[in-house]
């Protein structure tokens, strides 16, 4: 069941999840996974990534993992760890749209607010010239009121404080025809690297593709909205360092994707993601999701 079929506006889907706050977390997420994954989850003795995200989100509890998936506190925890110097170019931060003077902004930037999740709450602007300054201000207010509220009951997001603006530098890659960035996200369990994956090519033929943690490319394995690689792509002569950087960034946790771009051998953050998709995404072939799941350890938060 395609729920966003039947509900196209999101804002009418947060207003519904959010009326249905009273509903227990137990019995929310098993819901979700239903319409989600059209099967129900096995709770009691999980075995694959998406079940086990699950518990992870409702039932471990980090009060750093509040500060993590803030899009701008998170750039504090970056720098305690000592790792300041992969932090992108910070423009401004803002409480309100009416303080951002956008003449004072280059002609390229990304905007987002501190609060959104899964590549939400973002307008990449290219050409300030062509930005729609009102509608800007507007959808940023909007995105602000969603405050400490997760609608796939992730528990990290729901204690984020009120959301601020963000502006940063606008990270191109000149390599890419279409403007995108490659994206590396590395999954990290007890702050040990297991399983990378890259998106390449976002904006026009958008592939995914995935290694182990010996760097062997997993062919074929890919997600539900993607496509696979035709072949393996070259990864950046410092993917070492990288693997560094995210262990160290995740070792707090039982698990972290670390994202992190790599611009001619520069590395630059991107976001701490803990539950990606909400643990509602479809892995092809179905056991891969078995492999992710396998290095996730319940009994850290399991009860």
């Amino acid at each position: 069941m395609n729920y966003k079929k039947v509900f196209r506006n999101r804002e009418t889907r947060f207003k519904i999840l959010k009326w249905l706050g009273w509903v227990p977390d137990s019995i929310m997420v098993r819901l979700q996974y239903l319409i989600y994954m059209n099967r129900w989850p096995n709770l009691h003795d999980p075995k694959r990534f998406t079940e086990k995200l699950q518990l992870y989100k409702t039932k471990y509890r980090n009060e750093v993992m509040t500060e993590c998936v803030d899009k701008y506190d998170v750039r504090h925890f970056v720098t305690e760890k000592g790792l300041q110097q992969t932090l992108n170019e910070l423009y401004g931060v803002y409480d309100s749209p009416e303080e951002i003077d956008f003449n004072s902004l280059p002609t390229s930037f990304i905007i987002k607010t501190s609060n959104g999740g899964g590549g939400n709450n973002v307008i990449v602007v290219r050409n300030k010239k062509e930005l729609d300054i009102e509608k800007t201000k507007k959808d940023l207010k909007d995105w602000q009121i969603l405050d400490a509220f997760s609608p796939s009951r992730e528990w990290a997001y729901v204690g984020i404080k009120k959301s601020k603006i963000v502006i940063e530098k606008l990270l191109q890659d000149e390599n890419n025809a279409d403007g995108s960035i490659d994206d590396y996200k590395f999954l990290c369990y007890n702050g040990k690297f297991h399983y990378l994956w890259v998106d390449k090519n976002r904006y026009s033929n958008h592939v995914r593709a995935f290694w182990d943690k010996e760097l062997k490319f997993l062919p074929g394995v890919h997600s539900w909205e993607t496509k696979p690689a035709a072949s393996e792509p070259t990864l950046p002569d410092n993917i070492g360092d990288m693997i560094k950087i995210a262990e160290k960034l995740s070792s707090d946790f039982p698990f972290a994707r670390i994202d992190l771009y790599n611009i001619k051998g520069k590395i630059i953050f991107g976001e701490i993601t803990f539950y990606p998709w909400g643990g509602y995404a479809t892995y092809i072939p179905d056991s891969f999701d078995y492999d992710l799941g396998a290095p996730l350890d319940v009994s850290l938060f399991k009860s």
